[in-house]
């Protein structure tokens, strides 16, 4: 099955990730771990140029065709062979997410975004897709990262979140939607039950 995680900044997403990967491996349940963008070594090099807090000028277009540009390769490369061989793939990150950002809150349009996505992705949507519900004005840490998203502004993020919620009604059987717990091991044990229940890990 293919298992992707969203949310927006400072969700605790990141965590949640290791903490089901160590899930996993205590269990003796294997998985391949990827991120988006990245995870191959030309979606690194694109991720670098998309995060860069230098490239102050980038448009809206041209962050979203990098973005399905590195998602372009991390299909062919990574998740679609692997998906082939019966293997378990999470995935931080995936179409969802330039859907939320290019889409909502760059105002290049949701269909606009889709379309252009579904040349990248190639038929592979994820199964089942976790969204940790936290919006931005609640996240659990501030967003004084280094990389250029999560420099934008808070009506920016707000977008964003408006941007996933307008998705998980558009395809509420794909989202497993958490509301996270100040205490993280609870929030896994949440996400690791929705993920049982829908037949995606034991």
């Amino acid at each position: 099955m293919f298992v992707t995680f969203e949310g927006c900044e400072g969700v605790g997403k990141s965590t949640q990730l290791r903490l089901l990967k160590e899930y996993l491996e205590e269990t003796s349940q294997p998985a391949v771990y990827i991120r988006e963008p990245g995870s191959t070594s030309i979606s690194e090099q694109i991720r670098g140029i998309i995060l860069d807090p230098a490239n102050t000028e980038m448009t809206g277009m041209t962050e979203v065709l990098l973005y399905a540009a590195s998602r372009a390769q991390l299909v062919r490369e990574v998740i679609k062979p692997a998906l082939e061989k019966g293997e378990l793939v999470i995935c931080d990150r995936f179409v969802d997410s330039s859907v939320a950002y290019q889409g909502y809150a760059r105002g290049l349009g949701a269909d606009e975004v889709r379309e252009i996505n579904a040349h990248a992705i190639c038929g592979c949507m994820p199964d089942v897709t976790v969204f940790i519900d936290l919006a931005p004005k609640n996240n659990f840490r501030g967003r004084r990262g280094e990389d250029r998203l999560e420099h934008e502004s808070d009506e920016f993020h707000a977008k964003v979140y408006e941007g996933y919620i307008n998705e998980i009604k558009r395809s509420p059987a794909r989202f497993a939607v958490i509301k996270p717990d100040f205490d993280k091991k609870v929030t896994s044990s949440r996400i690791i039950q929705a993920l049982r229940e829908r037949g995606a890990i034991r």
